[in-house]
């Protein structure tokens, strides 16, 4: 039971909450929870009216020490949101849960811009792959066994 509880308190930290219609972040719309240090706890406001200048930042809401935020993967990351608000003075929470959840949404995001910058495979063409492969395999009967012990009497 315990290990439930730590699982739905620690599962909600990364995430905003969900409004109806959210689906997976799989997508480039993504939903995070920007969490804030003690020190710039009052600073929170500011922060939000700060995002909100920033443009392609829509703040949906406030809990506690937390703004929930809306963003473009194609226009921001959540990396160079949280960079953004440092060189401006304000600070996310550096506890040892969030530094591990934010390592994680920097390298899915990292991975998911890197794989957005690839080419498009072309897909129709992959089976010429499998075509040029079977011409090279002998076809036909080439069984070594001979013909009466291959026959059923």
């Amino acid at each position: 039971m315990a290990a439930h509880a730590s699982q739905r308190r620690f599962g909600r930290e990364h995430r905003a909450p969900r409004k109806p219609g959210y689906g997976p972040q799989a997508g480039l719309m993504k939903h995070r929870e920007l969490r804030f240090s003690l020190r710039s706890y009052e600073r929170i406001d500011e922060a939000s009216r700060f995002l909100t200048a920033q443009g392609n930042i829509t703040v949906t809401g406030r809990r506690g020490r937390a703004l929930a935020i809306e963003y473009s993967l194609t226009e921001h990351s959540f990396r160079s949101i949280e960079r953004l608000l440092d060189e401006n003075g304000f600070h996310t929470d550096t506890g040892l849960v969030m530094r591990i959840v934010r390592s994680l949404l920097h390298f899915c995001e990292d991975t998911q811009l890197r794989n957005l910058r690839q080419p498009e495979r072309l897909i129709k063409k992959s089976n010429e792959i499998y075509v040029k492969a079977w011409q090279h395999h002998p076809h036909g009967d080439h069984d070594d066994t001979p013909t009466e012990l291959r026959d059923y009497r």
